[in-house]
């Protein structure tokens, strides 16, 4: 697993969004498309728990959500449910501001930022990496329409 996030459009992602604390449950993220000028904000899920309480189920909705509107923001007349492979992008997890943190995921498609999350860094760090090591193994290889 490749972790390290491209630092150009994730920082940029960053610097540039109006991004705030969620009070509800509603998962908004900025998603960049390569190759458009600006970013747009997407809710990608709801979850019904506060992020310190979130689980490897909330981690993997909250990222199949964002791969899920990285490919709508592409292809917007794709299916909505396409299957999705949490494998082929990379991914880290930064404080923001003094204000949490944000889960950012890159791939040649472009780039989206969730957040920022009321949660320790490490402890979000660590559930990604749980719900992504899950995913390895021998699996055998997606359908062509499968987003990853």
């Amino acid at each position: 697993m490749n972790r390290e996030c491209g630092a150009s459009e994730a920082d940029r992602l960053k610097s540039n969004s109006r991004l705030t604390i969620h009070d509800s449950m509603n998962i908004e993220a900025e998603v960049w498309v390569r190759g458009e000028q600006h970013a747009t904000t997407q809710v990608v899920t709801s979850i019904e728990r506060q992020p310190r309480a979130w689980t490897d189920h909330d981690i993997t909705e909250i990222l199949v959500g964002m791969l899920r509107a990285l490919d709508r923001a592409k292809n917007p007349d794709t299916e909505e449910n396409r299957p999705v492979a949490l494998r082929g992008f990379s991914w880290i997890v930064n404080p923001f501001e003094n204000r949490g943190v944000v889960l950012a995921i890159e791939m040649s498609l472009g780039a989206i930022v969730a957040g920022p999350f009321d949660i320790a860094e490490r402890d979000l760090t660590a559930m990604v990496e749980r719900v992504m090591a899950a995913q390895r193994g021998p699996v055998p290889r997606p359908a062509a329409d499968t987003i990853h």
